[in-house]
């Protein structure tokens, strides 16, 4: 039997357990899960990650990785505390995003009939972002690919993904957007609002059709009005609801990070990382989607912009332990606390709680932490590595 995990507090889903010996299986499950008050570790353990707004990391782009890319994401995303992430497209050709969603399919379906990799993360559904979006808020989505939502073609995008979409980015204010989400929410399938014009009355009308979830809250909508709040305003005026936030002191100035977190309930607050191609690697040029983009300290830029003196935001190059550290860091809240905004919380708002839930015959993994709040190993399936320094 592997050796028993300790720590000094065991942070859960639905608490704390002081004092843990978590005991596991041969095969990397949670057999039980005790507590002895003569454990001499510090240590704090939390779940690991799940990455629900990602497009690539390690030099590739889930657009167009192959198996052994997938491979090379899979396991620097294990290095950064990530167990499990939704690939996420980004607007595309149809026929480019019908290929991107299969091969994803492909992938996905090889993680679940293979063994666990205890060294590398796992995607398990797809983020379609786009094509259903505004063009005023496209950010870097090439605005020859946006397309009026149309539930015909949305349910060729979900056969091709062979029913792995499980979220969605729509701007509501669009054409047909309301009966699309209700279709989607019919599917199961969360709807996110965001690259997106909409008013407050088009935001409501999108909640009330199932919409869950607002697309990295403060990008790419409509900015706060004191008499038009938007989907900005709504959403964090709506503790209910759900909504992702890039934590890099880049794409969000930390006074903002503090009031979406002062507004909204820290059970429906999603840490997401937005992260490109670039992610891990050297400054330099790389790709998201169609688009060159500059990557200089932490920021990635649109090569086409910056020829004409602009610089447009195209994703990002943080990783969510490090989008922890800096929450923690704007906010106050130990960082520890702020890991179930990169794990329980988007689990829960997937409708998949169970990715993240620490309870006997679930698999072993967890992140470790020091009483400081530093993320010093990652245990996937019952196996322990040490994170890659940053």
């Amino acid at each position: 039997m592997p050796q028993p995990l300790t720590a000094r507090r065991l942070i859960t889903h639905t608490g704390t357990i002081e004092y843990p010996v978590i005991t596991l299986t041969p095969d990397g499950l949670i057999a039980d899960i005790s507590s002895d008050p003569t454990i001499t570790s510090q240590d704090i353990l939390t779940p690991t990650f799940l990455d629900i707004h990602i497009h690539g990391a390690h030099g590739h782009d889930v657009m167009d990785a192959s198996p052994s890319a997938f491979a090379e994401i899979n396991h620097f995303l294990a290095t950064r505390g990530v167990s499990h992430y939704l690939p996420t497209t980004v607007t595309g050709p149809i026929d480019k995003t019908l290929r991107a969603l299969e091969s994803i399919a492909d992938t996905i379906a090889a993680t679940i009939d293979s063994p666990a990799d205890p060294h590398a993360a796992r995607p398990i559904a797809i983020h379609l972002e786009g094509p259903f979006i505004s063009h005023l808020k496209r950010g870097v989505q090439p605005a020859e690919d946006i397309l009026t939502p149309d539930i015909p073609l949305f349910d060729r995008f979900y056969a091709a993904a062979r029913g792995h979409i499980r979220l969605i980015t729509i701007a509501p204010e669009t054409p047909n957007a309301i009966h699309l989400i209700r279709h989607c929410a019919s599917l199961g399938v969360r709807v996110s609002l965001g690259h997106s014009n909409a008013t407050a009355a088009e935001t409501l009308a999108a909640i009330a059709a199932g919409a869950t979830s607002a697309t990295h809250t403060f990008n790419a909508m409509r900015p706060l009005d004191h008499r038009e709040p938007g989907i900005l305003g709504t959403i964090l005026d709506s503790p209910q609801h759900y909504a992702e936030i890039i934590c890099d002191g880049v794409h969000v100035a930390p006074p903002l990070i503090r009031l979406f977190h002062n507004a909204r309930p820290l059970t429906h607050q999603i840490l997401i990382t937005d992260g490109i191609s670039a992610t891990g690697m050297p400054d330099g040029t790389y790709t998201l989607g169609s688009f060159d983009v500059a990557v200089s300290n932490g920021r990635c830029l649109l090569k086409q912009d910056l020829a004409h003196g602009k610089e447009t935001l195209a994703g990002s190059v943080l990783t969510l332990d490090r989008a922890i550290a800096n929450y923690a860091a704007f906010t106050g809240i130990h960082p520890t606390l702020a890991t179930r905004l990169a794990s329980t919380n988007p689990a829960n708002m997937l409708g998949l709680d169970t990715l993240t839930t620490l309870t006997p015959n679930q698999p072993a993994n967890f992140n470790r932490y020091t009483q400081a709040g530093t993320l010093i190993s990652t245990t996937i399936h019952g196996r322990t590595s040490l994170p890659t320094t940053h």
